[in-house]
């Protein structure tokens, strides 16, 4: 699987990173298919410089950001990021006080009485003619 990341190079104390295009199984600062971009998080303001037409062309082999360069993009416009974050549902006073559980609601079942369509009725009677045939 191929991943956008983020590979960290500068010193000790003042991070710069490249945007790369790697293997999964490559390591974080090893080798790389691709350099797209940089990042400097120590800028005021933090500076993304990014070849869009690249980092969408691997966007569109399969290539999956990882969070940090999604962000990253979302930011430069070039992607639109997700939020999908799971909450959990806060319990009403009285469920906190019994210790119960609402009940689940019921499955909704479709009715049994289905009239098959037309469609279904000529594809079966081709169905029957191919075997006759044969």
């Amino acid at each position: 699987m191929i991943r956008i990341r983020l590979a960290r190079v500068g010193k000790k104390g003042r991070p710069s990173y490249r945007i790369v295009v790697a293997d999964v199984t490559a390591p974080r600062d090893g080798s790389y298919l691709e350099w797209i971009g940089n990042y400097d998080p120590m800028a005021d303001p933090p500076r993304v410089t990014l070849k869009n037409e690249r980092a969408s062309h691997w966007l569109s082999m399969g290539a999956v950001p990882s969070d940090a360069v999604a962000r990253l993009m979302d930011q430069n416009g070039l992607m639109e990021r997700s939020h999908t974050f799971k909450t959990a549902t806060k319990k009403s006073a009285e469920e906190e006080s019994n210790g119960t559980a609402p009940a689940p609601a019921a499955i909704a079942t479709p009715p049994a009485d289905e009239t098959p369509t037309e469609e279904a009725d000529a594809e079966d009677e081709s169905v029957t003619e191919d075997t006759a045939a044969e």
